[in-house]
């Protein structure tokens, strides 16, 4: 009896140890699985958004500053590039009627004269950013074009220059008027530059700008005092 109850312990213990072992142990399979994870995880891309995050914030530092620079710097230059232009440019009808025998001395009088069109009148004004009254506007030009330093005031520049005949003038003369008394009877108080073909154009009065107006206007002709050559052209063209 104790032989056979020793028996069947031993076989217990040894099923028991047998299944032991077996829940113990990993499988193949498992064994393959778990030493192949740490390989595929070495394999795949690892996601790492710094590169990612350098390459972008790079671009956003330069590319657009780059495209801004440019687009700044280029719309004053067109600006002013367009601006300069509508300055300097003078109609065809205007070129016409100076005429082909009108000295390079007088055209350069009448071109910057007509650039100074539509700026307003201003008492006293001596310069196209604040505006000009009559004399002003003449010694602006004269002095800017030709170097022609004038006379302060329309009663000055009427006595410094030599007389010409109305059907003689010649563009780049000047034109005076009596504007302060009644139908052309007062001083010499006004003054324009003569253009061509009756035209004349200056500065005429508190709420109004630069223009050309004509000889043969009522209002002109009565009050036209005469005309005068700035000897400086008389001789030199």
């Amino acid at each position: 009896m104790p032989i056979k109850r020793l028996t069947v312990y031993s076989v217990l213990a040894s099923t028991l140890i047998a299944s032991g072992s077996l829940l113990a142990a990993p499988s193949v399979t498992d064994t393959l699985s778990i030493n192949a994870a740490p390989q595929l995880m070495n394999q795949l891309p690892v996601f790492n958004p710094a590169p990612m995050l350098a390459q972008a914030s790079v671009a956003a530092d330069l590319v657009p500053a780059a495209s801004l620079s440019k687009a700044s710097s280029a719309l004053p230059t067109a600006k002013l590039a367009s601006r300069a232009a509508s300055q300097l440019a003078v109609s065809e009808d205007d070129e016409a009627q100076l005429g082909n025998d009108v000295s390079d001395l007088r055209r350069t009088l009448i071109n910057l004269a007509m650039n100074l069109r539509d700026i307003r009148y201003v008492r006293g004004g001596h310069d196209p950013s604040t505006g000009f009254d009559c004399s002003g506007f003449v010694r602006y030009v004269f002095a800017h074009a030709i170097g022609l330093n004038l006379p302060t005031n329309s009663a000055a520049q009427f006595l410094s220059g030599l007389k010409v005949d109305r059907s003689h003038m010649q563009p780049g003369d000047l034109v005076f008027f009596r504007t302060a008394g009644r139908h052309g009877r007062g001083r010499i108080s006004h003054v324009g530059i003569y253009v061509a073909d009756g035209r004349f154009i200056h500065s005429p009065s508190h709420g109004k700008t630069v223009r050309v107006d004509s000889l043969d206007e009522a209002y002109w002709a009565e009050r036209f005092a005469g005309a005068k050559r700035p000897e400086a052209i008389a001789r030199n063209g």
